[in-house]
């Protein structure tokens, strides 16, 4: 369980394992969370997103700085996590490693792109009135995602909102955890403040 760029164990102590649907053989246990693990992360989240944080003080471009860090990592890391991906769900390795990776990096390189050109309008309007727009970040986004592309799907969530400044807590499905996790390992690493993105891997009944 990743919180506040920091390793945990859960809350209750119980673990899930996680196989090869392929070969059906066990290749791991993790850490299981329920609704204690969610609300630890969610607090880290909104400590993260409080104004004044490091994370709500930042630039704009110096957000999509680090989201293209982040593609620059998992470029480095393309092999390892086609292969996770291709071992915990299934999927072709030729697919994982040309579509599946390839499509993470360009997606975070194109939210990258995106996090300084965010902006809101000025609206001409009759009368003694100014009228503007702004653009804001919302907050804490809970973010599920499925079994059958975890990888793609998990950028597409956490891309745009990073890019945004707001604050995830990412929910990967108990069937594919594995990329989610290593990518967390790639968040710290790529300079992201704690508490920016946590992931609690588990049961939807019990987490979601």
């Amino acid at each position: 369980i990743f919180i506040n760029n920091e390793w945990h164990n859960s809350v209750s102590g119980k673990k899930f394992p996680v196989f090869n649907p392929a070969t059906e053989e066990k290749l791991c246990e993790v850490e299981e969370g329920d609704k204690e693990d969610v609300d630890k992360a969610v607090k880290a989240a909104r400590q993260a997103f409080q104004i004044g944080s490091p994370w709500r003080t930042m630039d704009a471009s110096e957000r999509g700085q680090l989201i293209n860090k982040l593609a620059d990592l998992i470029e480095r890391d393309r092999l390892l996590l086609a292969t996770m991906e291709s071992m915990n769900g299934g999927k072709l390795f030729s697919n994982a490693y040309l579509m599946d990776l390839g499509g993470c990096i360009r997606t975070l390189r194109y939210c990258a792109g995106w996090a300084d050109k965010i902006h809101g309008r000025t609206i001409p309007m009759d009368g003694n009135f100014f009228t503007y727009t702004r653009s804001e970040p919302i907050g804490v986004c809970g973010q599920i995602i499925p079994w059958n592309f975890p990888l793609v799907m998990l950028i597409w969530k956490i891309g745009p909102a990073l890019s945004c400044g707001n604050t995830v807590v990412v929910k990967p499905a108990e069937q594919t955890p594995l990329t989610a996790l290593h990518v967390a390992s790639l968040i710290k690493e790529a300079g992201f403040p704690p508490g920016v993105v946590n992931i609690v891997p588990g049961y939807g009944a019990n987490v979601a």
